[in-house]
């Protein structure tokens, strides 16, 4: 960022480096949106519709627009995976026909 100070008829310009994590805190306290959509038409037909609506924020920002879809969003939530694990090793404990113990830690 450059400021211009005039000085008669001489220019002085002062410049101040930003460093990156003054970018990410202001980015992520106040926001960042990112909109576009991609249209890929043949013959004046439209074939392919793609909308990207992109907001970079803190979590604190997020939840002070409204957005929360974290709290309940089974992929990201420990309880969930812990599930999924458990089907994924049930369905190998079958494929597998029973070789293998429910718990890892107790095979021998």
């Amino acid at each position: 960022m450059a400021q211009r100070m005039t000085s008669g008829s001489a220019a002085i310009v002062e410049t101040r480096s930003v460093s990156l994590v003054e970018v990410l805190d202001r980015v992520l306290d106040k926001g960042l949106v990112v909109a576009g959509d991609i249209r890929v038409s043949l013959a004046n037909v439209e074939l392919l519709t793609i909308q990207i609506r992109l907001l970079v924020c803190s979590i604190d920002k997020a939840e002070k627009i409204g957005m929360s879809w974290w709290r309940d969003d089974g992929f990201i939530q420990s309880s969930a995976i812990d599930e999924r694990l458990a089907r994924i090793e049930q369905r190998l404990d079958a494929m597998a026909g029973g070789e293998r113990s429910a718990d890892p830690r107790k095979r021998g």
